[in-house]
């Protein structure tokens, strides 16, 4: 039987970091259901005093990433009169780097989602993965960071999409057995990099994604549905796909047992060094 726990998220901005470092930890204890309770976007004593009076009716600890003094100090108060445990994320680090760099924190509320030049590069990445996701548009390709491989349902688009939150502009081109690929990808002085993965898993994920489709197209199953989750086709497109990127020296990923985030890591990994 598992433990149960409710853990309080306070966050002067849109407490994205927070729950991250939140759900990493949670990630490491499977014994112990811990349901979220996020309160963002706190940045004055009302907002606070709300926010403590419903920890007060849900007790639970409290994972804090507040940067205002009195804010900070207002809670610690808050949290020790309820005798509920308090954790600020954000202290340790602060206090370490205005060591380390002799410069006094600002404690400038959500300072990380500031409109810079970062920004609006996340910004154009996520419309060139737009407009070229799943080969819509070849011909710019050679503006791309990286272009992603790989034959249907391998994680091409999403991992594209993620890149680009990090302003890595990615392009994705579908590889068809039977079909040539696109000549812009075999000319590109871009980084190529083909993903694949366990057919047995692939065979999972396209039957799930078949089931999802109209009704009228699942009664009316055409011989190209039953190749797309048939084991020995699967294994042939796989093997064939693979076979194109060494034949182009193009490294491969295997993504069966990988987060997209895990698979990111190691795309940017060969992205620099390729730079």
């Amino acid at each position: 039987m598992q433990n149960k726990l409710t853990l309080h998220l306070v966050s002067e901005a849109t407490g994205q970091t927070l729950d991250s470092v939140a759900r990493a930890c949670i990630a490491q204890f499977p014994n112990t259901d811990v349901r979220l309770r996020h309160w963002n976007l706190i940045r004055t004593q009302i907002q606070l005093r709300r926010v403590l009076r419903n920890i007060a009716l849900d007790r639970g600890p409290v994972m804090s990433s507040l940067t205002d003094p009195t804010l900070q100090a207002d809670m610690e108060a808050g949290c020790a009169s309820m005798q509920v445990r308090l954790l600020d994320v954000l202290d340790n680090a602060l206090h370490f780097l205005t060591e380390e760099t002799g410069e006094a924190a600002t404690r400038h509320p959500g300072g990380q989602y500031i409109m810079d030049e970062n920004y609006y590069q996340r910004i154009e990445a996520m419309h060139y993965v737009l407009a070229h996701d799943d080969g819509q548009e070849t011909k710019g390709l050679d503006n791309a960071d990286v272009i992603l491989v790989g034959v249907s349902r391998v994680s091409k688009t999403p991992t594209c999409f993620y890149l680009a939150n990090r302003g890595i502009k990615a392009a994705n081109v579908p590889l068809v057995m039977g079909l040539e690929p696109p000549a812009p990808l075999f000319t590109t002085k871009r980084p190529v990099i083909g993903l694949t993965i366990d057919p047995e898993r692939l065979i999972e994920i396209r039957r799930n994604r078949l089931s999802q489709m109209m009704p009228s197209r699942r009664q009316a199953a055409s011989a190209a549905d039953y190749a797309y989750v048939d084991l020995e086709k699967v294994q042939e497109e796989l093997h064939w796909a693979r076979r194109l990127c060494r034949r182009h020296n193009w490294p491969v990923i295997d993504v069966t047992r990988r987060s997209i985030e895990e698979t990111s890591a190691a795309i940017l990994d060969i992205v620099d060094m390729n730079n």
